[in-house]
């Protein structure tokens, strides 16, 4: 991979191998909800003490995790290429505490929360931030409250414009840990396959998508990554 313009797109798989719980995990419930009760605007409108218990729970379970040897060697991978760019579906902070900058976060932040009126994001992970209490912003003059900066469904996922041009451009893009359901994340690996790229697959199963990969390495990622990342950093083709 030496020389050449790598993008990595990361799904759940690589954080629930740190033990960061998934919408998909107990059938899709959280306390007996759908997900349609805890992550959509109409959620947020309908029932925001609900919604905010919810993703409070989410952010407080980041101080409970930490980041495993998928997301370090990463953070390798990167350091060892003059072109790489990280896109992940995540919200945790995992990626960073691994040692990667520049992550970019296309479903949002748990770390940070965003201005009802301005839109600004804030990092907010005080002990005193971590409470059921609703917060208000530090931006405002008469300060507003703040919502999940968390890309709910039916909102556009954030940095569409810089992911689409970073994958049309690249010449390998690898994919760890994606179930392949989740557009339009899942429809990025065709566009860099249509664009000539060579593509990479790192997950625990087969994904819906797995036709789309020129090379599949099924198993745990940070079992697999570690040992891939050291042949791809002596790889010069």
């Amino acid at each position: 991979m030496q020389g050449k313009r790598v993008v990595v797109l990361t799904g759940a798989g690589i954080s629930a191998e740190s033990g960061i719980r998934t919408f998909r995990d107990d059938g899709g419930l959280w306390e007996n909800h759908r997900l349609e009760d805890v992550a959509t605007p109409e959620a947020w409108r309908a029932d925001p003490g609900l919604v905010w218990r919810f993703y409070q729970a989410r952010r407080r379970q980041l101080n409970e995790v930490k980041p495993n040897p998928a997301h370090e060697a990463l953070a390798q991978l990167a350091e060892g290429l003059d072109n790489f760019t990280l896109i992940t579906q995540n919200v945790d902070d995992l990626h960073e505490r691994g040692g990667s900058s520049d992550v970019v976060h296309m479903h949002g932040q748990l770390v940070t929360l965003r201005c009802e009126a301005s839109g600004r994001s804030e990092v907010r992970m005080s002990d005193s931030d971590l409470s059921d209490t609703f917060l208000r912003c530090s931006c405002c003059v008469e300060p507003a409250r703040l919502r999940p900066d968390i890309v709910w469904f039916g909102e556009m996922p954030m940095h569409m414009e810089a992911i689409y041009a970073a994958v049309d451009a690249c010449e390998v893009f690898v994919v760890v840990g994606s179930s392949g359901h989740v557009y339009p994340a899942a429809d990025l690996v065709h566009i860099a396959k249509a664009n000539g790229a060579r593509t990479v697959l790192v997950n625990a199963e087969a994904p819906l998508n797995v036709e789309a990969f020129d090379e599949v390495h099924l198993g745990k990622a940070g079992e697999l990554l570690p040992g891939l990342v050291e042949t791809w950093l002596s790889d010069s083709e």
